[in-house]
């Protein structure tokens, strides 16, 4: 709550309330891969052997990922560097924590009516797939420097100039391959 009213009164300083973070976020291979993630997260959550995966959680935390994975992936980059404030690294790290636990197990209490037992597995894996998200989104290609993660850019976040899904794709394509290895244990046993 308190890191919501932050969010909201100091609005400026914070990049993911800015018009240029979304800017950069809203591009077609961005918002295409975003779909086909959510989607197939989204059907094979029942299919998994899990009791607390079902369609609603994967569907709000793909969207709670990908609206705020690269945003709080770039801020904890930058305030390691020492290029941004302590304070805005707290504040991403409990946008992430809401978007890999809190939410989850709120919405648990909500629904079963007792607190996952699983929340710290939970955690850890969400974590994974939350900084493999953030790390995907970012990529970016620059014509003087190539392939990079956007936020080791000073003009971070910016829109790229132009489609650069195609000189990103085998950097993508590990990020890719992560995500459906971390996914395989969920559904191998369930196969017939």
């Amino acid at each position: 709550m308190v890191v919501g009213v932050r969010l909201v009164w100091s609005r400026r300083d914070y990049a993911l309330c800015h018009r240029e973070y979304w800017r950069f976020l809203w591009v077609p291979w961005k918002l295409a891969t975003f779909s086909i993630a959510a989607i197939g997260l989204i059907i094979i959550a029942p299919y998994t052997g899990d009791p607390t995966w079902d369609y609603s959680d994967a569907a709000f935390m793909s969207v709670l990922t990908f609206l705020t994975a690269p945003w709080a992936v770039g801020v904890l980059f930058k305030t390691l560097r020492r290029q941004l404030p302590v304070h805005q690294a707290l504040v991403a790290a409990c946008v992430w924590f809401f978007s890999t636990s809190w939410s989850y197990d709120g919405y648990l209490l909500v629904r079963d009516g007792t607190y996952p037992v699983t929340w710290l597995v939970n955690l850890l894996a969400s974590s994974v797939l939350y900084v493999s998200g953030g790390l995907f989104w970012s990529l970016d290609w620059r014509s003087d420097r190539g392939v990079l993660f956007a936020f080791v850019e000073a003009d971070w976040p910016q829109a790229p100039s132009g489609p650069v899904f195609n000189r990103i794709l085998w950097p993508a394509l590990t990020f890719m391959v992560l995500v459906a290895l971390m996914l395989l244990p969920f559904l191998w046993p369930q196969l017939p």
